[in-house]
């Protein structure tokens, strides 16, 4: 399927398993943020949605205005951070490598690289809106 062409009755038909979508201020700050530190590609980016994509899953972007017939922003707290309580794993990226690059761009980067017990070496870096993503590989 061609991210760039597809359309939305389309792609919205092939979704399957679990899906996230994020509500958004800046559609193209959220996407360059997650482009830059994590290396995710984007696509039909615009100023209302984009589609990430990382491995085989998607995730979707929509710009507040997008979704203003939807009952969900009004559970948006007027005070960021948007995303407290959320953590999104993107397992398979380096998070030394991601830590570096979100420090190198003056990201926050709420935990630093750690081996964890349950196996995983992971880190936890907040979006400017404070979603928090963590990156994650196994450990040796």
């Amino acid at each position: 399927m061609d991210l760039e062409t597809v359309s939305a009755d389309t792609l919205g038909r092939s979704l399957t398993g679990i899906g996230i979508n994020l509500l958004t201020r800046d559609v193209r700050g959220l996407a360059g943020f997650l482009a830059e530190v994590f290396g995710l590609s984007v696509h039909r980016l615009s100023d209302d949605f984009a589609i990430m994509r990382h491995g085989g899953m998607l995730l979707q972007l929509h710009s507040d205005g997008a979704f203003a017939r939807h009952p969900l922003p009004a559970l948006i707290p007027e005070n960021p951070p948007r995303g407290g309580g959320v953590q999104m794993y993107l397992f398979g990226i380096d998070p030394d490598t991601a830590i570096a690059r979100a420090q190198a761009a003056g990201h926050v980067v709420r935990e630093p690289a750690t081996d964890k017990p349950h196996g995983l070496r992971e880190g936890t870096i907040l979006s400017p809106e404070g979603y928090a993503f963590s990156p994650a590989i196994p450990i040796p």
